[in-house]
């Protein structure tokens, strides 16, 4: 051992028998696994949970369900599935509603969710779209003050606006004296072919949307060309696949693609905002491998009506 390697191992033995660094050592350690396995602690970003979460709501996060699993229901906050060319841990977080779990089959019928052909309750505070008229000269963002909503949420054109709204938030705005009207807005129609999986051969949108059934991990997909659209991201993407074709056979890793086995679990989330929501409906199944806790807490809150 050199000198100069010497020097370096004493120096460190003396600062060791520091008690107040060797407590500031420990206490950053413990810290340290503290975030990394039990809790950590996330800002809201978005309006897509509104109702439930506002932008600003600083929200405590229970580590251990990224290895434990989540159930429906559950506040999941995770890492965007979309940001492909940016590391994980540089990715943005998100927060969302499990609505189906590994194995389930989910369906939106006229805007209400089912899971296994049963009726879910609604989130409480869950939101919908609902049209705003407001009287002439008046301030949008003042009305939106007294509501107690976010300036951003008001969309249109100052006379009619479009919010996020349930029905005792829309109750509270036709009070407003500034307020002409506030009406729910009809339910999406027709087919949008923004939505996963972006195929013609399922001619959903954002209310009735389904029946898909969420892949877990084990399961076997019998894979064929009305159904690749699916689960194409699936194996290319999340699980790491070449997915082409030989003439009229499709190929994984250059051999016939016929059966595929799911490596790890996939989660279906929705939005509590149901129509101001990017979520599973637009860009498929997460990952739990993407997950990175659920939401338990709001320890401090941007506000409230």
């Amino acid at each position: 051992m050199t000198a100069f390697k010497l020097d370096i191992m004493r120096f460190a033995q003396r600062l060791w028998k520091n008690e107040w660094l060797r407590a500031f050592v420990l206490a950053l350690g413990v810290l340290l696994l503290l975030h990394l396995f039990v809790v950590r602690f996330v800002s809201v970003q978005s309006t897509s949970m509104y109702g439930t979460l506002r932008p600003g709501d600083l929200l405590l996060v229970q580590r251990w369900p990224k290895w434990t699993g989540l159930d429906r229901g559950d506040l999941v906050v995770f890492r965007d599935p979309l940001k492909d060319r940016t590391s994980m841990s540089h990715r943005p977080l998100l927060v969302k509603r499990v609505a189906a779990v590994p194995g389930d089959e989910l369906e939106i019928r006229l805007g209400q969710l089912y899971v296994n052909g049963e009726r879910q309750p609604n989130p409480e505070g869950m939101t919908h779209s609902y049209l705003m008229r407001v009287k002439a000269g008046s301030s949008v963002d003042a009305l939106m003050g007294r509501l107690g909503l976010p300036a951003e949420l008001a969309h249109g054109d100052g006379a009619n606006i479009e919010l996020p709204l349930n029905p005792a938030l829309a109750k509270k705005a036709e009070a407003d004296p500034a307020v002409v009207s506030v009406t729910a807005m009809r339910l999406a129609a027709g087919a949008r072919t923004h939505l996963f999986p972006f195929s013609p051969r399922y001619p959903w949108n954002g209310d009735d949307y389904g029946p898909i059934t969420v892949p877990g991990k084990g399961d076997t997909l019998h894979i064929t060309v009305d159904n690749l659209p699916l689960y194409d991201r699936l194996m290319s993407v999340y699980e790491g696949h070449r997915i082409a074709a030989n003439r009229d056979q499709l190929m994984l890793d250059d051999l016939p693609l016929r059966e595929y086995v799911v490596e790890q679990d996939y989660y279906f989330v929705l939005g509590d905002s149901r129509h101001f929501s990017a979520d599973s409906r637009y860009w498929g199944f997460l990952p739990a491998d993407h997950v990175v806790g659920r939401g338990s807490a709001v320890l401090l809150s941007a506000g409230s009506n």
